[in-house]
């Protein structure tokens, strides 16, 4: 079973790439912490990598000691390497985006946390409480 003492992550995208929004919620209550977009063209995974991103920082900045939980294996990996990896074609639709992407790797490059990062095993325990409820 997961542990609701967490944050929980989840990017929501209409089409790929389309239009993107990205949020974190308190896993125990449900609570927006946070929500950014939508980003009129983005992708899912581009997405999950900033919601990990901001909920990192977000933590860290609060002080707050509980892990972070996201659906996205994909966006677990581009974490650790410190990289979003997206083919994402940088233009002037998704300047904003690939700014915010920037900022995220920069913050991952110069910044340490002891935050576990877990996977959401959505088939055991259903959709992650971030969820857009899209599907």
């Amino acid at each position: 079973m997961p542990n609701f003492e967490s944050l929980a992550v989840d990017a929501a995208c209409s089409g790929n790439p389309g239009l993107m929004e990205y949020r974190g919620v308190y896993a125990k209550t449900g609570e927006v912490i946070f929500h950014q977009g939508p980003f009129k063209e983005g992708t899912n995974n581009i997405g999950e990598f900033l919601a990990l991103v901001h909920g990192l920082a977000l933590l860290k900045q609060k002080a707050f000691d509980m892990p972070i939980y996201s659906d996205s294996a994909i966006a677990i990996s581009w974490v650790k390497q410190k990289k979003c990896k997206t083919k994402l074609p940088r233009d002037s639709k998704t300047e904003q985006l690939f700014l915010l992407i920037e900022r995220a790797e920069k913050w991952l490059r110069e910044n340490t946390y002891s935050t576990p990062i877990l996977k959401w095993e959505t088939r055991q325990w259903g959709e992650i409480p971030a969820d857009f409820g899209r599907k």
